[in-house]
């Protein structure tokens, strides 16, 4: 899977890293669900470091398509709230 972090760039993630993902993005959707701002930046940062400890940078001359946008780390929890969808920012 091609995972865009914004401000980041892509990654290519394995298939086999997704079901811990999806457990750290729902602490993620948890946290903004709850408007606790604490744990909202500590289940982003978490989340986005997995991704990058997980994942191998995708060629930087490539034009493939992500097929998933995460939000870079400063983002604040209005804004990821705004990216959320039923199933938080990882589908699955």
């Amino acid at each position: 899977m091609i995972v865009r972090i914004l401000g980041e760039g892509q990654l290519d993630v394995p298939d086999e890293a997704m079901e811990r993902l999806n457990t750290l993005d729902a602490e993620v959707e948890a946290a903004v669900e709850a408007g606790d701002e604490a744990a909202f930046t500590t289940a982003l940062a978490a989340l986005l470091q997995a991704v990058r400890a997980e994942a191998a940078p995708h060629q930087l001359d490539s034009l493939d398509e992500s097929d998933l946008i995460l939000p870079p780390a400063d983002a604040t929890m209005a804004e990821v709230a705004q990216m959320l969808s039923g199933d938080g920012l990882i589908p699955g």
